[in-house]
């Protein structure tokens, strides 16, 4: 079993993070944590094999938890989860270590995909320590990194998401409901609710614009 110590300050979402590692065979909670000192403590005392570590803690950042723990030689692998999107704190993230980082919001699947990826990560190394590394094996294991989960909600089709994400991409100023439905001749309720998807999930924002009678229209921007 891996097991995974959860570390974020906000209790119910720390306790849907454990929900969602129960549900993946091979891993198992053995500890939640809200602030970045009892992460420190939790993680000496219970040796885990995976920190889910949020960036926002009341007393340090992750980055700097991680850093302290890697300095005491806990060789525990970190995933970020988090709603920090700047480029600064993705890259301190990397460079202190993270095998990934996941921003939030997300849906089930994708948390459980990257854990999946993990399970796959140790299982490639696990085989490799019976002989030594070829190349190959080093460029696969470095190399390989998931896709963004492909289970989409009930209702909702893969080649219809990738049409929608296309003319997001096309529209990296924003586009309505009704201009992404036009661009993709979908019907406005269908092209609304995958653009109501991907803002859910984090792949998009909206803004709202304001202007004449009635309500403000909710336009959607692509997050790259």
């Amino acid at each position: 079993m891996t097991k995974v110590l959860v570390v974020d300050d906000d209790f119910m979402v720390a306790k849907l993070h454990c929900r969602y590692v129960s549900a993946v065979p091979g891993f198992e909670v053995v500890g939640v944590a809200h602030t970045g000192a009892e992460a420190l403590r939790a993680a000496d005392r219970l040796r885990p094999d995976l920190l889910l570590l949020d960036i926002f803690l009341p007393d340090m950042d992750g980055i700097a938890v991680l850093r302290e723990l890697r300095s005491a030689g806990l060789s525990a692998d970190a995933l970020f989860i988090t709603a920090a999107r700047d480029v600064d704190t993705i890259r301190s993230a990397l460079r202190a270590g993270a095998l990934h980082y996941l921003i939030k919001p997300f849906n089930q699947a994708a948390l459980q995909e990257q854990l999946r990826h993990v399970a796959s990560l140790q299982g490639r190394l696990d085989e490799l320590e019976r002989a030594e590394a070829r190349q190959e094996d080093v460029d696969q294991i470095f190399g390989a990194r998931p896709r963004a989960s492909r289970e989409l909600p009930k209702g909702l089709a893969a080649p219809t998401a990738d049409l929608v994400d296309t003319i997001l991409r096309a529209h990296p100023e924003g586009l309505s409901a009704t201009e992404c439905a036009e661009a993709g001749s979908l019907s406005r309720v269908s092209a609304r609710r995958y653009l109501e998807y991907f803002a859910e999930t984090g792949r998009a924002e909206i803004t709202l614009r304001y202007g004449g009678t009635g309500r403000p229209e909710r336009r959607y921007r692509r997050l790259r």
